[in-house]
């Protein structure tokens, strides 16, 4: 491949953004952010300083589009086409520069990352003295994305501040405000709620001024934007936390650790930059199988308390029984007949069919109706008539003895009260 079929030239061509597909070709700058190397106002002026060549001919021009990155090098090395976007949550610590290069020597973020996450760059950047969430990626358009004010991506802070705060001082600043020319956009601030306990301590260290965690977020990231609006107020910071940015947070992450975001989570999170994300001469295409991922499971179990919930009584006899087996009030049901009690009652007559007790003839008694029953069937086992008196068992005539309502019974007799 000649230098005419990757390049058009040192000249800017008429459509710098006609490299969105690999086939009408891509913008240098925008190709090695994709790659990796850096954001492309970064590449812009790397360019600029001489340090990217293409087939061995230094750039002087970031208008360059090619189709390739196949005789693309930066500071001498070939540049490699980019993996899958992916993204790192790093909790940053206080003390270290978010560039990949400082002319003083001090540290910075990139200093001890692991080996094996590669070449990398932030989303946005965290001040020397700013500690909290900070999001690596290999891909330098998504690092752009995320950046643009224009998407309104919440970055959340907690800051703790020395002076007196008022709460109406906060509330003004969900209009926005202007400082020094600058204007900053919605601000949302508000007080952190302490327990009573951390309250008394906190009144206790200082009766005038003392120290107080706010909780803000800002959707624009400019330049020190919280620092110079809690400055505005007449509040002096000195501590800033970033928890949140986008969908993505601190959590428990401990300091100076980095843990990659899953590609699912990657997606679910941000699916109106994926949704359309353009192709890139950088990247590889890759096709996903979403339907391989992992989904939840629908539950198969009873549900809670469904062990104690009441079933019907022909439901709690089914489940008494084996499968396959009717109860006997089913069968009885099928074949078009009553209880066995009510068949009974019917044939000698005591009674007619019907869910509760036979009915008793009119002008009887419980107590009488008992003593018939129990005449009929002594006189079924004996065979001779005991003139309507029921006949007593033999442990029932033990028990029975002479009736001495209001007496006292003693060794010698009887003695009335």
């Amino acid at each position: 491949m000649n230098e005419k079929d990757k390049t058009t030239g040192n000249q800017p061509p008429k459509n710098s953004d006609a490299g969105d597909s690999g086939d009408k070709g891509e913008r240098i700058a925008k190709a090695l952010a994709r790659a990796g190397i850096a954001s492309r106002r970064e590449v812009e002026r790397m360019i600029e300083a001489g340090r990217v060549s293409l087939d061995g001919q230094t750039l002087k021009t970031p208008a360059v589009v090619i189709t390739s990155l196949e005789g693309v090098r930066v500071d001498g090395e070939a540049v490699e086409r980019a993996e899958a976007t992916k993204v790192w949550r790093m909790h940053k610590t206080k003390g270290t520069l978010t560039t990949t290069n400082d002319p003083d020597g001090r540290r910075t973020v990139f200093d001890r990352l692991p080996k094996h996450i590669g070449r990398v760059i932030s989303v946005g950047r965290l001040d020397m003295n700013t500690e909290g969430l900070l999001l690596l990626t290999n891909d330098g358009a998504f690092a752009r994305w995320m950046e643009l004010p224009a998407n309104a991506l919440v970055r959340k802070y907690r800051v703790r501040v020395y002076g007196h705060v008022e709460e109406k001082a906060l509330a003004r600043l969900a209009g926005g405000i202007t400082i020094e020319g600058i204007h900053y956009g919605e601000i949302d601030a508000k007080l952190e709620r302490l327990s009573k306990k951390a309250q008394k301590e906190q009144d206790a260290s200082s009766k005038s001024a003392a120290n107080t965690w706010l909780t803000v977020s800002i959707r624009e990231g400019k330049n020190r934007e919280v620092r110079r609006v809690m400055e505005y107020l007449g509040l002096t910071v000195n501590r800033l936390i970033r928890t949140h940015y986008g969908p993505f947070s601190l959590g428990t992450l401990p300091t100076a650790v980095v843990a990659p975001v899953n590609d699912k989570q990657l997606r679910d999170s941000l699916p109106e930059y994926f949704a359309d994300a353009p192709q890139s001469v950088a990247a590889l295409k890759v096709q996903r199988d979403t339907s391989r991922w992992a989904k939840a499971k629908k539950p198969t179990g009873n549900k809670p308390g469904a062990a104690r919930r009441r079933k019907p009584a022909g439901e709690q006899e089914e489940s008494r029984r084996p499968s396959g087996r009717k109860s006997t009030a089913r069968i009885a049901a099928e074949r078009g007949e009553g209880r066995r009690g009510d068949a009974k009652r019917t044939e000698t007559g005591r009674g007619t069919p019907s869910r509760g007790r036979p009915n008793q003839k009119a002008g009887q008694s419980g107590a009488g109706k008992a003593k018939s029953v129990q005449s009929t069937s002594s006189t079924a086992r004996s065979g001779k008539p005991t003139s309507g008196r029921p006949t007593l068992s033999k442990s029932t005539q033990r028990n029975t003895g002479p009736k001495t309502s209001g007496a006292r019974v003693f060794k010698g007799g009887t003695r009335n009260k």
